[in-house]
């Protein structure tokens, strides 16, 4: 274990060298070249990007003065006639299929990659709860379903990557909040919380309890961006 600590430096000094062969610039190649090459790495970089991919990494790729909006803007008309687009979600950029091909995907059944994890009802209900309702404790989330919300429930949508730990709530005992996760807005094509549809609507619809909300959470039916 004595050699472990030396390794980091190294590799640190590796990445630095990396950078410095890299040529985000292309001060060589005539405008449209550099443009154009611009456009491809940002391309391939959310191409191969499991998750939405954000400004700052996208900025490591390209010119110092470049405009990564301009990039992006270029890159969606590019793929107007494509049957997949270039989204804005949860903070970054991902490649999406087009929603009218959805039903052609599911007839091929074909693999698909990233996605929504497979919910039951219930995961589902609750995993809304608290995307409205964040932060909000299990024993919380269990009065405004009027049942108890288990362990295994909370510990399936956090495995899916759907919720973490909030904080420790200032109720006696001082339990654990939840609170959605950046996944949680790449899987349901959200920007940001308030892309979540109206809460009132969802009451009106019967899915959620909002008077069972209003007395559990006196401030919860105001969902704030996280």
């Amino acid at each position: 274990m004595a050699g472990s600590p030396a390794a980091k430096p190294f590799r640190r000094k590796a990445n630095a060298a990396d950078d410095r062969l890299f040529d985000r610039e292309l001060e060589d190649l005539p405008a449209d070249m550099r443009w154009r090459e611009w456009m491809m790495r940002v391309e391939a970089v959310i191409f191969a990007s499991a998750e939405p991919v954000s400004r700052e990494t996208l900025a490591r790729v390209v010119g110092k003065d470049c405009s990564i909006d301009l990039l992006v803007d270029d890159l969606v008309e590019e793929l107007r006639d494509r049957p997949y687009e270039l989204v804005s979600v949860a903070g970054g950029w991902q490649h999406r299929t087009r929603p009218r091909f959805a039903e052609t995907i599911r007839a091929s059944s074909a693999p698909t990659r990233g996605g929504a994890a497979a919910l039951s009802e219930f995961e589902a209900m609750v995993l809304m709860a608290v995307g409205y309702f964040q932060p909000v404790t299990r024993g919380e989330l269990s009065k405004i379903f009027g049942k108890e919300v288990s362990r295994d429930v909370i510990g399936n949508l956090r495995g899916a990557g759907f919720i973490c730990s909030g904080p420790r709530s200032p109720t006696p005992g001082a339990p654990y909040t939840y609170v959605t996760t950046a996944h949680f807005l790449s899987a349901f094509g959200m920007e940001t919380l308030r892309d979540l549809p109206d809460v009132e609507a969802l009451g009106d619809a019967g899915l959620l309890s909002l008077q069972s909300a209003q007395d559990v959470l006196p401030d919860g039916l105001e969902s704030d961006e996280a």
